[in-house]
């Protein structure tokens, strides 16, 4: 699953990839939403990425479909 995070000010987009659902993304994301704090969430390799909630622009969650590699 590939999340895209574009953050207030800046004109570079955060992404990475997540073995997540995207009814977990969501839900983590509305959750940091609600609480005002910061929005984190670990990509596939355990990294962590946190942006504070007052500085999210978007948060864009892709579908789960594996991209196609090769002659389709």
């Amino acid at each position: 699953m590939e999340i895209t995070i574009g953050v207030q000010h800046v004109s570079r987009e955060l992404t990475l990839e997540t073995d997540k659902s995207a009814d977990d993304v969501q839900a983590t994301v509305n959750k940091a939403v609600d609480d005002g704090g910061t929005l984190v969430l670990e990509d596939e390799k355990g990294r962590q990425v946190v942006v504070p909630v007052s500085s999210l622009a978007y948060v864009e969650i892709g579908s789960g479909e594996q991209r196609r590699i090769g002659i389709v």
